[in-house]
């Protein structure tokens, strides 16, 4: 009687620490948001393959490849994101495509001049801009283009003496 007492003690004491160890039950689990429609995984689907038609239809050659355009916006998001290890890995595949390394480098340029306008909370303004910056990398910021035209007639005025500080006096003309 004791052998089978000490045996059914064993597995009383087993039993426990084993349910201790599986974690909540699932009644305690959290409840799971509820999945997306299918009305919006059909509106996300439609909005990728209108990009990739919108980047083969902008951009001649291999950098308007579905390929390309997939593997390198997702070399600059990586980059952005400061996890350049994978940046470099995706890169490589994206060499292995023949897609254009010079393209990568210009969207990225593009992608820094938008750095203020680009909000970290907001997943899809990131990629809204690195869609736009692969479809045109020389594009500019609002800000910018709009300092740009007074920069413009600045020099227009350059020959014109500059108006001398409040409180100093004017040089005289020799």
């Amino acid at each position: 009687m004791r052998h089978v007492t000490a045996v059914g003690l064993a597995l009383l004491i087993g039993l426990g620490v084993a349910h201790a160890q599986s974690g909540p039950a699932p009644q305690d689990q959290p409840a799971k948001a509820p999945a997306a429609s299918s009305a919006d995984v059909n509106r996300d689907n439609q909005r990728k393959t209108d990009e990739f038609v919108e980047a083969s239809q902008a951009i001649n050659g291999p950098g308007g490849n579905p390929e390309c355009v997939w593997l390198g916006r997702r070399v600059v998001r990586l980059m952005w994101l400061d996890d350049l290890d994978t940046a470099f890995r995706h890169l490589d595949l994206y060499d292995r495509f023949g897609c254009p390394g010079g393209h990568v480098q210009a969207t990225f340029r593009c992608l820094t001049r938008f750095g203020g306008q680009i909000d970290p909370k907001v997943a899809e303004t990131l990629s809204s801009r690195i869609h736009a910056c692969w479809i045109n990398p020389g594009v500019q910021p609002q800000a910018a283009a709009a300092a740009n035209p007074a920069a413009a007639t600045a020099p227009a005025t350059a020959g014109a003496a500059p108006a001398p500080a409040p409180g100093t006096a004017a040089p005289a003309a020799k």
